[in-house]
């Protein structure tokens, strides 16, 4: 079943959110093995990352293989702190 994550960063911007794309996606046109979909921009007081990826167990992969590890080696002008996270199994996914 497939399976979503909602990331929210309090005060993050657009400078941010492509220096920390950058590092964890192997290019702008294509997702990492297991995402389905991916989709981010500016919400109130902050910015939004939506992804789904082919399940739960794929999500972990990507979440501890490749996010994670970045993440805590620092990515020069990401994100600053970690996100809000929203997990929820995806019940219909239209494409």
């Amino acid at each position: 079943m497939a399976y979503g994550i909602m990331h929210f960063f309090p005060g993050g911007t657009k400078d941010q959110y492509e220096a920390s794309i950058a590092a964890v996606h192997p290019s702008r046109k294509t997702l990492p093995k297991g995402q389905v979909f991916h989709v981010a921009g500016p919400s109130a007081g902050g910015w939004t990352i939506v992804a789904v990826h082919e399940s739960k167990e794929s999500w972990e992969r990507f979440r501890d293989d490749i996010l994670m590890p970045q993440m805590k080696k620092g990515i020069k002008g990401g994100f600053t702190a970690p996100p809000q996270e929203t997990a929820f199994e995806v019940h219909n996914l239209q494409k």
